[in-house]
């Protein structure tokens, strides 16, 4: 495997060449300081991996990700940085990064990250990971999410256990068209009863939202 290895730290890029130099399978075909000159550097040799660091001056480690991987799209970009905020994690993942690790990581683990690489594997650090979940979780649909702002309203109501007499009163709305968002409601939510659309709304922690 070819690799290059990107980061701004002398000190860094020599940590990593002495432990992987002495990987059989590993052949270190470049480095560079900057995203830019790690553009040129890929762009020349053509590596199988590139180990990137994201904090740099000028270029940063997201910008050069994207530009080597416009040039050469098989190429695998491990991300090996010491930031894990949003600010860095999402964008270098929309770049295309393949792998992302932090510094922190034993010689070990880069050095399984690059062999799983090659193997079309990626290797994410756990709290990248359990970002990535997150965000996930965030975006898929909920069923709650086709509730009207009155059906909301309604539902918090059922989930406080109060009566369509009450929730009547509370919302200045008629039984009639109580009744009817109750109805609305255990159809969207696919719930049976009054009971489970309160149970619903407390697992999805909708009461303590509302009363926010």
């Amino acid at each position: 495997m070819k690799i290059v290895i990107v980061d701004d730290h002398d000190m860094v890029r020599r940590g990593l060449i002495s432990c992987l130099i002495q990987e059989e399978d590993m052949d270190i075909v470049g480095e560079a300081s900057s995203g830019e000159d790690a553009v040129k550097l890929v762009e020349a040799v053509h590596p199988d991996v590139v180990l990137m660091d994201l904090i740099m001056e000028g270029m940063n480690g997201i910008q050069a990700t994207e530009e080597i991987l416009n040039l050469l799209p098989a190429v695998k970009v491990i991300i090996l940085t010491s930031f894990y905020d949003d600010n860095n994690v999402f964008p270098a993942l929309e770049a295309g990064a393949f792998s992302y690790l932090l510094k922190t990581a034993k010689a070990e683990e880069v050095i399984d990250a690059i062999r799983k690489a090659s193997k079309n594997e990626s290797i994410v650090e756990p709290k990248v990971a359990a970002k990535l979940l997150s965000r996930v979780r965030k975006q898929q649909p909920q069923l709650h999410d086709d509730l009207t702002e009155r059906e909301l309203e309604v539902l918090l109501c059922l989930a406080k256990g109060m009566t369509n007499q009450a929730i009547s009163e509370t919302l200045f709305i008629g039984i009639k068209t109580v009744k009817t968002h109750v109805s609305h409601i255990l159809s969207k939510l696919h719930v049976e009863d009054r009971t489970q659309a309160a149970v619903y709304a407390h697992e999805n922690r909708l009461v303590s939202r509302g009363s926010s």
